[in-house]
């Protein structure tokens, strides 16, 4: 077989077993060498597609030739054993981010994330843990929220491609169209579950949303063993590792059940089976996406060697307002700890839920993060997360209580979505990626406490505080002599964005600007005059060009051709 594929397009190969197997998810392995037009080599798993039927996914990151073999673990099986063929990879014109600059890796610093090609990448996520489910129904749904979250300004989308949380295995609320991913014991595979799985997943990546594929929640482990934890993660990487993805294994690892009867010995054997897990799936991946684990505070607490991780998670809260210290002094204490890996905030205060953690906290817990060197910051919404809809509320969890229950349909228009979108294309009009914490730079006017404010910036150059309460305009310190800023507020409910003028300093460096126009939370941001601006880099054309296209393509599905 020979066919021509654009780079990082996935090509599905298909194989037809010659002889009957049974339970072949079980009993069953088929691994696929690929050759590199430069001379390396990679090994993937293909996975098991139902009846005679398997199959292994591609994508080629560089143009050339690629040779592919396949073994099976049975070497009589003719169909799946030493099949071979060839495909070529061809550079083409693509304004998806995703593709154009390709999978995502660590900075050479290993402070941020960024594609194979250098583009720096900003991690703005929103929270669909249960989105594979048939509560959001394809393609209706998942077209519609994707080109929200596109359209807004995210870039990756949290998901479950397994046992979920919040509930117990068998429960109705976590099927698709085909019913569960697994059988009750976790012995068997359910292809078909996958099947409609792939096709949201596949719509994510078109959208230019990197899927961020959970394996299942944490609490499941002390049930499944670890034997079969690998098993379905080698089920998952065979399916989902050649698109551009990045895995965590496990959500709120060593969080033990709800109403477990040993916490403290389910903690400590799923704490030590996740590392098994990551280390397999290291170990599997030829694609070499990149590895962490959703936690109950800090990810690197939740396995035996953080060291096994490419980024650290964090949740940091549901608390309201009462969460902001913790995000700040969580932030912090991540961003320094040894080994240094690029630091996510993957969960806190989803919008809405028990009725508080409105826009104003989105904003807050946005940009403390961020500002304290956080390399991305995911949104949640409830109502999103579980997937809730009007007709099937999603109902309490197994401890009795209910998280609220607001349709996804109603929750994806909260305001706390779109403004944490505007603070990211704010961020990305900058080298965010340079930027350090800098709390040293502002002085509140009243004594307060520190977490209410955020500054970073680049010294010389770039100046941005966050001021989450602005009555009188705080004391900016510490202005570098001979540099001649420009500043402006940045309003972070709307967007606007309003004058403040050259910046005078005193003669200790210290400036306060004037007032803005309205009493809340601002944005102040200072610009060394002619070095930054606007930075309209290839990646930000190419996003923007894109988002056009996609929202350009969404009208014509809508209402047809013009």
């Amino acid at each position: 077989m020979s066919f021509v594929l654009p780079l990082n397009v996935v090509f599905e190969i298909a194989l037809l077993s010659t002889q009957a197997v049974d339970h072949p998810y079980q009993n069953l392995s088929v691994k696929v060498r690929i050759d590199c037009p430069d001379g390396s080599h990679f090994e993937i798993p293909a996975f098991w597609a139902g009846e005679n039927r398997w199959k292994f996914r591609v994508s080629a990151p560089k143009p050339g030739v690629y040779q592919y073999r396949t073994a099976c673990s049975d070497p009589a099986n003719a169909g799946l054993h030493d099949q071979t063929g060839q495909f070529t990879a061809v550079e083409t014109e693509r304004s998806n981010p995703l593709l154009a600059h390709g999978r995502l890796c660590v900075s050479p610093d290993k402070t941020y994330l960024m594609h194979e090609d250098g583009t720096p990448f900003l991690w703005v996520a929103d929270t669909w843990w249960m989105g594979l489910t048939s509560r959001l129904d394809w393609p209706g749904g998942v077209r519609s929220l994707a080109t929200d979250r596109a359209a807004k300004g995210f870039s990756v989308i949290q998901i479950v491609a397994g046992p979920l949380p919040d509930m117990d295995w068998g429960d109705p609320r976590g099927m698709n169209e085909a019913g569960l991913p697994l059988n009750e014991d976790f012995s068997e595979i359910n292809p078909a579950w996958f099947d409609h799985a792939d096709l949201k997943i596949a719509h994510l990546v078109e959208s230019g949303l990197l899927p961020c594929i959970v394996g299942m929640w944490g609490y499941y482990l002390p049930r499944m063993g670890v034997e079969k934890a690998q098993r379905f993660w080698e089920y998952l990487v065979a399916r989902y590792g050649a698109y551009p993805v990045v895995w965590c294994i496990a959500g709120e690892g060593t969080m033990p059940y709800y109403l477990s009867k040993s916490p403290q010995e389910d903690a400590a054997l799923q704490k030590s089976g996740w590392s098994e897990v990551m280390l397999h799936v290291r170990r599997i991946d030829g694609y070499k996406n990149l590895i962490t684990i959703h936690p109950t505070q800090f990810g690197r607490d939740m396995v035996d060697d953080p060291a096994l991780m490419d980024f650290e998670m964090l949740q940091t809260g549901h608390g309201d307002i009462d969460s902001i210290p913790n995000v700040r002094e969580s932030v912090a204490r991540s961003v320094v700890r040894e080994p240094v890996m690029p630091v996510i905030n993957s969960e806190v205060n989803y919008e809405g839920i028990m009725g508080y953690c409105w826009q104003n906290i989105q904003r807050w817990c946005f940009y403390v993060t961020l500002l304290n060197g956080a390399a991305g910051h995911t949104y949640g919404a409830n109502g999103i997360w579980q997937m809730s809809t009007p007709e099937k509320p999603y109902g309490p969890s197994p401890h009795g209580r209910s998280w609220g229950n607001t349709p996804w349909i109603e929750a994806c228009q909260l305001p706390g979505s779109r403004q944490v979108g505007l603070g990211a294309n704010l961020l990305r009009r900058y080298p965010w990626w340079r930027m350090k914490p800098h709390p040293e730079w502002i002085e509140p006017a009243h004594a307060r406490d520190p977490w209410r404010f955020a500054g970073a910036g680049i010294p010389g150059e770039l100046r941005v505080f966050y001021i989450s309460h602005l009555w009188d305009p705080p004391l900016i310190k510490s202005i570098e002599k001979g540099v001649d800023y420009q500043a402006f507020y940045f309003d972070p409910t709307s967007g606007r964005e309003f004058d403040a003028g050259l910046v005078a300093p005193d003669a200790e460096g210290n400036w306060r600007p004037a007032l803005p126009p309205e009493v809340h939370d601002w944005v102040l941001v200072m610009e060394k005059k002619g070095v930054i601006g606007e930075a309209l880099t290839t990646h930000n054309l190419l996003t923007h060009k894109f988002l056009f296209e996609l929202a350009w393509a969404c009208l014509k599905w809508r209402y047809g051709e013009p």
